[in-house]
């Protein structure tokens, strides 16, 4: 069927204006975040809910037309790439909160994840889920990638955080289970098959998320240590003395701080702390503050004591908490505006980060002799954003062949040490070569029979996961 016909067919089911064929208004859908992908798609459809949707994706699939469901466009291992005879299927019309509960909150995929946050918070409740990209990322997009983010530590990844869903099949039926129950074990949990898919299996059109109490008081600190082995150490201890008010503990290496100071206006090092690892450090409570900051003062202390912090710098204000996340949310963007680089989204037992980290420097050393390492990432999963930019004096031609072996060694060594070679990210077209070279013979088997039964004539997502 020619293009022409897709097109009158689908805007038949959405209506025309939600059909965009055209070629400036498709153009921010393209590309990717990184610039390393580019898509070619022509069409762009539109549904208004779920029922919309199944009829699209039900049309497509008697066509054989792929579909290449879009969000927020913040993913990075080009999940939403296209190919000129694929359509974008976009769910930005699909953002209502259509409930709003004590303990849960039902919402349509389309709908910004810091919105999201804002009504659980008009709700006098709270929704965990925080990342650097929350002002744009979307429900859906969140949750087909399984995001992480920074309070992984406390509250878990997202499917951690989803009690119901709805999902439209590629047959054109609607999967509704929004039930809001912590337990429900009336067969297999299907919903769980969704999560963390990236599209592959059915489209996300609205979940039911599970709320959590709004903490009354909140600490927040920067930390400065001497090695990545007393910020292990330093969090285990924190673990012992601040329980489940630990709610963040993150780890930035000075050079990646110090871009943040290059390359971002008014983000710098807040107290001018300067140490060759600095921790982000969050507490969040339900009693008083008072209490709350005399405990963590005592624990500072007796880390001090222990030679295990070289400095510390405690917000006393709202001001002074958003310039240390700041620091930590600009070292992605202070990145990308620095030049190229290998970016690495990698985890390991907490306990062999430091092992990690030494054992990645080596294998640096000797693939790109004067290349530095950034790393930064969440101690508490263990979790490691390892960069590494491409030094002054290779040429970047040679620095991408190089770097190609480069990052296939790192991502070999993360896997070797019990870790992953995609900690949030996902795999999208980026590393699904790696999924088959790493991946688990039985459990890749498993995931095409999957695949196979739930989408038989491949038209979701086609490329990415796994390998044809």
């Amino acid at each position: 069927m020619n293009a022409q016909t897709v097109h009158r067919e689908l805007a038949s089911i959405v209506g025309e204006r939600h059909c965009v064929a055209d070629a400036a208004l498709l153009e921010p859908y393209l590309e990717e975040p990184r610039g390393r992908y580019r898509g070619r798609s022509r069409l762009l459809v539109a549904p208004k809910d779920a029922g919309e949707t199944a009829r699209v994706l039900s049309s497509c699939n008697a066509r054989g037309v792929g579909v290449v469901p879009v969000g927020g466009r913040t993913g990075l291992c080009g999940g939403t790439h296209s190919k000129a005879n694929e359509i974008l299927l976009s769910l930005h019309r699909q953002r209502r909160v259509r409930e709003l509960g004590a303990g849960s909150l039902t919402a349509e995929a389309g709908c910004v994840l810091a919105t999201l946050q804002e009504r659980a918070d008009e709700a006098g409740c709270l929704f965990p889920l925080s990342l650097g990209s929350e002002g744009s990322c979307q429900l859906g997009g969140v949750l087909a990638t399984n995001a992480g983010g920074i309070h992984v530590l406390r509250y878990g990844m997202a499917r951690q955080m989803v009690l119901g869903l709805e999902v439209a099949l590629p047959d054109g039926r609607v999967l509704s289970d929004l039930k809001p129950l912590a337990k429900d074990n009336t067969g297999y949990d299907v919903k769980q098959l969704f999560i963390g898919s990236e599209g592959t299996l059915g489209v996300i059109t609205a979940a039911t998320l599970r709320l959590y109490p709004r903490p009354k008081a909140w600490i927040t600190a920067l930390l400065g240590v001497a090695t990545a082995d007393q910020a292990v150490s330093l969090f285990r201890t924190a673990q012992s003395a601040l329980g489940e008010e630990l709610n963040a503990f993150e780890l930035i290496s000075r050079g990646a701080a110090r871009l943040c100071e290059e390359h971002l206006e008014d983000v710098p090092i807040p107290g001018g702390i300067d140490a060759p690892w600095l921790l982000c450090v969050e507490l969040a409570g339900a009693g008083e503050e008072s209490l709350l900051a005399e405990r963590f003062t005592e624990f500072l202390e007796s880390a001090r004591e222990r030679g295990e912090l070289l400095d510390a710098v405690c917000a006393v204000s709202e001001a002074q908490r958003d310039a240390i996340w700041r620091l930590r949310h600009g070292v992605p963007e202070a990145m990308r505006r620095s030049g190229p680089a290998l970016r690495h989204d990698l985890a390991v037992p907490p306990e062999r980060i430091a092992e990690f980290l030494d054992s990645a420097r080596e294998v640096c050393r000797e693939r790109l002799p004067g290349a530095e390492a950034l790393p930064f990432g969440h101690v508490g999963d263990g979790n490691l954003h390892y960069s590494v930019p491409c030094p002054r004096d290779i040429d970047p031609d040679r620095f991408s062949e190089q770097g190609r072996l480069l990052s296939a060694e790192l991502r070999e060594l993360a896997w070797s040490m019990d870790g992953s070679f995609s900690a949030e990210h996902g795999v999208g077209v980026l590393l699904k070569d790696e999924l088959e070279r790493l991946g688990d013979p039985v459990k890749l088997q498993v995931m095409r029979a999957l695949k196979r039964v739930l989408d038989p004539s491949g038209i979701m997502n086609p490329g990415k996961v796994l390998s044809s």
